[in-house]
């Protein structure tokens, strides 16, 4: 389990521990005093009350396939406001476990640092097998 495991990821202690053992993420408190994660100045995830329900939930950047998988599990949405550009709304208590909630934290922040520019991963000291779409590697 990288990063802060033992901390439950619903809270934003273990949110912020978690998203900062990723590779050059910073992390800002915007909107109201939600906790944002961003890479290179994109957003990944964020930990937020943006909802209805008054209820803290983490939203993050995934993949078409992941959106539409996601959205239909019990205690996940699309997410207000982000959800055009496929990301999703968990709250605690979801279908999901707190590994799960990582592990989709960590390819949102893959597929952000994906589309950064050349340069810009360079300066972040970002791999470019690990960030590069274009260049995926097989298993022999």
């Amino acid at each position: 389990m990288s990063g802060s495991g033992s901390l439950d990821i619903f809270e934003r202690e273990g949110f912020e521990s978690f998203i900062s053992s990723l590779p050059a993420v910073a992390i800002v408190h915007q909107w109201g005093g939600a906790s944002v994660g961003k890479i290179g100045g994109k957003i990944f995830a964020l930990y937020s009350i943006w909802n209805e329900t008054d209820e803290w939930r983490i939203a993050f950047k995934c993949s078409d396939m992941s959106f539409q998988m996601l959205s239909e599990l019990e205690g996940i949405y699309p997410a207000k406001y982000l959800a055009r550009a496929k990301w999703v709304d968990v709250a605690p208590g979801s279908e999901l476990s707190g590994d799960d909630v990582r592990a989709y934290i960590t390819e949102a922040h893959r597929l952000v640092a994906a589309k950064l520019t050349q340069k810009l991963k360079g300066e972040l000291g970002l791999s470019a097998e690990a960030f590069n779409p274009k260049k995926k590697k097989l298993n022999a």
